[in-house]
């Protein structure tokens, strides 16, 4: 299992595709020691609704339609459904096994969990909220991203030090792609032509070519790197163990910026508009709003204890 944070509540954190292209309004962070999940208006900057779950939760994923969020408990062993506009609890699915990653697809009722204990992804029909599927992966699988076409996904399967990809029709896995050591957030570009993991053993993010089924380059970043964001033709890093955001240009793969960011910078994700950065800081309890063009924090709100935010977080 990954590490056990200094709070002791069992932290699944060494260590989502969302419609539309209206500017984001709000951040639904999970607070994993919390208990909680932080509404956050994105044009104030602040938290403006806290939702009391239970589980530890830490994965999340947006419908389509971005009016639901499914957001998974580890130690709950279960995924919770969250109807986004009114702020209230729907639905629950006993999952049982360890629940950690998820992604949604981007057009069917679909969503997909990794489960770290017991090494598969679990189709969940979100109509029916039921496991309809299973899909045997490498070992602690860990992020999970759905191409834009809703073709592929794709699950960093931390153990193994790979990367599955599964095919949805077939409800299988047909390649695994080796990469850097222990990744665990993965993102797949708006094109849909390439995949990022970030290593957290490695201190690296590995870059895919998706249709090729290889790697094509390397980026070394800061210790512990959680997950990436793409924004502006850079790729923007949670270094966690350092406090930093990597910057790099996606094309030459070289480093642009290190940003000074918080303590156990996490869970990150880019604004599909205008481009805004915004990343959930575990030891600050805060949310960061990052400028893709200049580079630099130019925002901050308070959310819960230990946000985690892992995976699609932006509405």
């Amino acid at each position: 299992m990954p590490v056990v944070r200094p709070t002791g509540i069992l932290a699944l954190a060494l260590a989502f595709a969302g419609a539309g292209a209206a500017v984001a309004q709000e951040a639904l962070v999970t607070n994993q020691p919390a208990d909680s999940l932080s509404v956050v208006d994105l044009a104030q900057m602040k938290t403006v609704a806290e939702i009391s779950l239970s589980g530890k939760p830490a994965g999340i994923a947006l419908s389509p339609d971005r009016k639901t969020a499914y957001v998974t408990a580890p130690e709950g062993k279960a995924l919770i459904e969250i109807d986004a506009a009114s702020h209230t609890i729907k639905r629950q699915l006993d999952l049982g096994g360890g629940p950690l990653g998820i992604a949604a697809h981007p057009s069917r009722p679909e969503v997909y969990v990794a489960d770290w204990y017991t090494h598969k992804i679990v189709v969940i029909d979100t109509e029916k909220l039921a496991v309809v599927g299973e899909v045997a992966v490498g070992q602690s699988p860990s992020g999970l991203a759905v191409t834009p076409d809703g073709e592929l996904l794709l699950s960093a399967d931390r153990d193994s030090d790979q990367v599955s990809v599964v095919d949805l029709a077939k409800r299988a896995a047909v390649a695994t792609i080796k990469v850097g050591t222990r990744p665990f957030g993965i993102t797949i570009s708006d094109d849909g032509t390439r995949a990022y993991t970030a290593n957290v053993a490695s201190n690296d993010v590995t870059v895919i070519d998706i249709a090729a089924r290889k790697v094509v380059g390397s980026v070394k970043v800061g210790r512990g790197p959680y997950a990436v964001a793409l924004s502006k033709g850079k790729g923007f890093v949670t270094d966690q163990f350092v406090g930093t955001i990597s910057v790099f240009d996606t094309q030459t793969l070289g480093i642009l910026k290190t940003i000074e960011a918080c303590d156990h910078p996490e869970g990150i994700e880019q604004s599909a508009a205008d481009g805004a950065v915004y990343v959930a800081c575990w030891g600050d309890n805060k949310l960061l709003k990052i400028d893709p063009v200049e580079l630099k924090i130019t925002a901050k709100a308070e959310v819960g204890d230990g946000p985690r935010a892992f995976g699609k977080f932006l509405r």
